[in-house]
This record gives C-alpha cells, sequence and structure tokens, in this order.
C-alpha cells in the first residue's frame, strides 16, 4: 500500500472544512488515488513518485468539492468547461501520426478486398483474406492504442486489457470480412462457419471486458459524474447482466439460423437472419432500459 498518498491527501484538503460532503469527497478520491498510483508504480515509477504525480492529477479540491455541492446548473456548466479546459490532454504526435496510417491501410484492405471480392479486381481468395485481415488488424490496433492513451477524463488502459480490446476487435472484423466473401461469392458457403465463430469469439470477448472493466475516469470526472442520475444497468447490475446473456443468446441463435439459410435457401437470406437479430437486440436493450420499475415492498 502506498502511504504517500494518505500524507498527500492530508495536505492537499488542508484549509478544508471537513463537513460530510467534504469526508464523502475525500474518501472517494483516496480510492482513485491508490488505484492511479498502482497503475504509475505497474509502469515503473516509484511508490513515492507514483503518489506525488497521481495527487498533481487531482488539482484543486476545493473545485471538486465546490462541483458536487452546487446545485446550478448554468454554473456547473460552465465549471465543466473550465475544468475540460484545466484538465485537457493533448494527444501525442506519435499516436496520431498511427492512427492516421492504421486508418489507410483499413481503409486501402478493405476497398481492395471488396473490389477483388466483387471480380473488378482479378485477385485470389488468398489475397482477398489477406487484405481483409490486413484492414481488420489495422481497425483493431486504432482500437487498441486508442485505449492506451490518457485522455482528458480517463486514464489510459493497462496494456494487457488494450491488447484484450485489441483482439476482440480483430475477431469481429474479420469475421464480418468472411461475411463479405462469402456474399460476394469468393468463398463457398462454408466461409459462413469462420465469420460466425470470429464474431461469436469478439462478442464474447467484448462481454468479457466489459463486466470485468474498473473505472478509468479521472478524480474530477468522477465528481461531476455524481451528480448524474445513473442509468437502470448502474442501479441494477443485474438487469446489466441478464443483458449481456440474453444478448450472447440473441447472436448465437441469429448465427445458427444464418447457417442453416445459407445451406439451404441461399446466402442471400443470410442478411435478413442479421437485421432480424439486431433489432430484436435493439427490442431487448430498450425494453430492458426503459421498462417500468418493479416496486419493492418488505413485508
Amino acid at each position: 500500500m502506498n502511504t504517500d498518498i494518505h500524507r498527500l491527501l492530508d495536505e492537499a484538503f488542508q484549509g478544508v472544512e471537513m463537513t460530510p460532503d467534504a469526508q464523502d469527497l475525500k474518501e472517494e478520491v483516496r480510492a482513485n488515488l491508490m488505484a492511479r498510483a498502482e497503475e504509475l508504480e505497474a509502469a515503473g515509477a516509484t511508490a513515492s513518485d507514483a503518489a506525488r504525480q497521481a495527487v498533481a492529477e487531482l488539482g484543486d479540491v476545493r473545485a471538486l468539492l465546490d462541483e458536487t455541492t452546487d446545485a446550478s446548473p448554468a454554473r456547473r456548466t460552465d465549471e465543466y468547461a473550465a475544468l475540460l479546459q484545466r484538465h485537457h490532454v493533448r494527444p501525442k504526435p506519435g499516436f496520431v501520426v498511427r492512427t492516421v496510417a492504421y486508418s489507410i491501410a483499413a481503409a486501402v484492405g478493405i476497398t481492395l478486398a471488396i473490389l477483388g471480392a466483387s471480380g473488378v479486381l482479378p485477385l485470389p481468395i488468398g489475397a482477398q483474406i489477406g487484405l481483409f485481415g490486413m484492414a481488420s488488424t489495422a481497425l483493431a490496433l486504432i482500437v487498441g492504442d486508442s485505449l492506451s492513451q490518457e485522455t482528458t477524463t480517463n486514464h489510459p488502459m493497462p496494456q494487457n486489457r488494450a491488447a484484450g480490446y485489441f483482439l476482440a476487435t480483430l475477431l469481429g472484423a474479420f469475421g464480418l470480412g468472411f461475411v463479405a466473401l462469402v456474399a460476394f461469392g469468393s468463398m463457398p458457403m462454408w466461409g459462413i462457419v469462420f465469420a460466425a465463430l470470429g464474431v461469436i469469439a469478439s462478442i464474447i470477448l467484448f462481454s468479457f471486458l466489459g463486466a470485468t472493466q474498473t473505472n478509468r475516469h479521472k478524480a474530477w470526472t468522477r465528481q461531476l459524474a455524481a451528480a448524474t442520475p445513473p442509468n437502470r444497468f448502474e442501479r441494477e447490475p443485474e438487469t446489466a447482466a441478464r443483458f449481456g446473456v440474453y444478448t450472447a443468446a440473441i447472436w448465437l441463435v441469429t448465427f445458427a439460423v444464418i447457417a442453416v439459410l445459407v445451406f439451404t435457401v441461399g446466402w442471400w437470406w443470410a442478411p435478413v437472419a442479421f437485421v432480424g437479430g439486431f433489432a430484436l437486440m435493439m427490442l431487448l436493450l430498450a425494453r430492458m432500459l426503459f421498462a417500468p420499475e418493479k416496486s419493492h415492498h418488505k413485508s
């Protein structure tokens, strides 16, 4: 445990009247600082340096306390804009260059692969798969690299977790590439099996990563968000868990139906099943988010 955090936090709160709101803020900030210091130490910083950097990122605790106690929407908006400007993080030049390069690679890969699959360019099936693979990898790199960058409101995601999102994106994009190859007739109908495996694996991995994701918001962002009413998934974690299970089941059934349609009546029915599965998922989302809540009475 980084004990420097407690000392530096007490110094930051010197002169602040410790009302119940201030005490609650201090304890929440303490937890955020401890988590941030652990990330910095994992990245190679010493315990004392990690503690000082985490507290420096916190900013003025009086501004945070004023934000939590002020009920004026106009003032809240003004202070939020000021805090955004104050904590603004500029993208690193290297990240911008990489993102542009990955985007160009994705656009070129998708364009050439579609031209080859449609017969405009005389490309063998291996080249088409390779081009979709290049595009999928570029898209996945954009996602993983973006998540590992610090933003104005979020701390950078740890590299291993960002790599998980990279893999999930790669599987999903590559699976959709196989769908395109089957749809254009470049690949036999059994290619839909590879598409289904990629997309289903992507959904499962995204669900796992989302369910195990910890809060990356910076302390000042967390305090601002505390005044925003939570949505139903935040109030009822069991409802969010049910939605994840139902979503996985819907897509498993959807891709099973797609496979049956492809091998029986033809691939042109596959988009109909896909659209039906997506529509069903949207209806489920609306139902679970906006349905009347049941009141719980204790007997």
